[in-house]
């Protein structure tokens, strides 16, 4: 598919992926109950599956019985989570009691949804999201030539944000209403630097500005909406009065391709599912609501927390009790849906013994949460992952 672009309708073109990882290892893709092919049975089938904890289980016991099935317990193991499945591989991570990892790999990760920039708007006093997101801005109006002063090189420029955003920026936010006018304005102008929006939008905001609505002002002078999976991505506003971009232009640029494409794959050449739906969410099968309450390991029941989801402790318990296990960490440098910022910020605050910090490596490109959508960034990932895997397969 061209990159950053609207791919033009049917019919499209599969070829073979040459940086597929299965010249390094064997790859078993598992359908979430109620996706793809997969689908739920049984009284209150819902309620067993569609949830932080059931869906944890239902991956725990599959990955067991394929251990089984197949003679693959002495094998070396790694879970690949993706978006939500960074969360699912933390937990799967604690629930996989007497399965010892060699590693995990985590793309474009969220574990404390306290720290999605989505819509903190309703998380009032919890202002980290804000600042966790502002390197993820910064890129995106680097990008776009937005910025008062363009800087030449992009990652010197985003080491520059991230230092602010956890230090003045934090600070300024902590104070809520007790800020100075004098520093509020201040703080304004240095936003207004790092992303191009206007100081008198970002006042008016309250120097809080959510992610939707950084897509839909960013370029509002053009009537263009910008990516929430990639930024790179852009398309016409549909209101040119609303506050936020109503839709994501990469997830519609993409979606339809890829959805014809595996459709027509899984039953011209694999001869597979020909009299089945394939559904491409769990949200297809109709009966779909998800439970984000979690209860982390010895932690208080579910029902009991009074904070947000957060997976995190799920992560640390595994890697304090296997110490061995490794984890690599990518994401794309324009994610607003799980900006890069915010998954390195939860991995520095896992509650881990400072030696564990050196058990996690850190991998960055310049795309969205998607990186393989960019080849030369996909090229790239498949050598990182490849020399991941292979310096921890034999558990070092």
């Amino acid at each position: 598919m061209p990159d950053a672009q609207h791919q033009e309708g049917a019919p499209y073109t599969v070829v073979n992926n040459q940086y597929s990882l299965l010249d390094t290892a064997d790859l078993v893709f598992i359908d979430a109950p109620g996706t793809g092919f997969s689908r739920t049975f049984g009284k209150d089938k819902a309620k067993a599956f569609y949830g932080v904890d059931g869906d944890g289980e239902a991956f725990n016991r599959f990955i067991r019985r394929f251990l089984t099935k197949y003679g693959r317990w002495n094998s070396p193991k790694y879970l690949f989570g993706e978006s939500y499945g960074t969360p699912r591989s933390a937990v799967l991570a604690a629930d996989l009691r007497g399965v010892d990892l060699n590693g995990i790999i985590l793309l474009s990760q969220i574990l404390s949804f306290d720290n999605s920039v989505d819509d903190p708007y309703w998380n009032p006093g919890v202002d980290q999201a804000y600042a966790l997101a502002l390197p993820t801005y910064a890129a995106t109006a680097w990008y776009y030539h937005k910025l008062p002063t363009q800087p030449p090189a992009l990652q010197p420029f985003l080491q520059e944000v991230e230092k602010y955003a956890l230090t003045d920026y934090m600070e300024a936010l902590l104070e809520g209403s007790e800020l100075p006018d004098a520093q509020r304005q201040a703080v304004a102008g240095k936003l207004h630097n790092y992303t191009g929006l206007p100081v008198d939008y970002l006042l008016r905001a309250n120097l809080r500005v959510v992610g939707a609505n950084f897509s839909k002002e960013l370029k509002i002078d053009e009537s263009t909406s910008i990516g929430r999976l990639d930024t790179r991505f852009q398309g016409p506003d549909i209101d040119p009065l609303s506050e936020g971009a109503e839709y994501d232009p990469q997830s519609d640029a993409i979606t339809s391709a890829w959805t014809a494409a595996i459709n027509d794959y899984l039953r011209t050449d694999l001869k597979y599912g020909l009299d089945s739906t394939y559904w491409p969410s769990g949200r297809s099968g109709g009966d779909f609501t998800w439970d984000l309450r979690h209860r982390a390991p010895g932690g208080p029941p579910a029902q009991y927390q009074e904070t947000g989801t957060n997976v995190m402790p799920d992560l640390a318990y595994r890697m304090k009790m296997n110490p061995k296990m490794k984890i690599f960490l990518a994401g794309g440098y324009f994610d607003l849906a799980t900006p890069f910022f915010e998954g390195m910020f939860e991995m520095h605050h896992l509650q881990i013994p400072q030696a564990l910090q050196s058990n996690i490596s850190y991998h960055y490109y310049e795309a969205g949460h998607m990186i393989y959508v960019k080849e030369d960034m996909l090229r790239q990932f498949h050598s990182d992952v490849e020399s991941f895997i292979k310096s921890t397969e034999n558990g070092q």
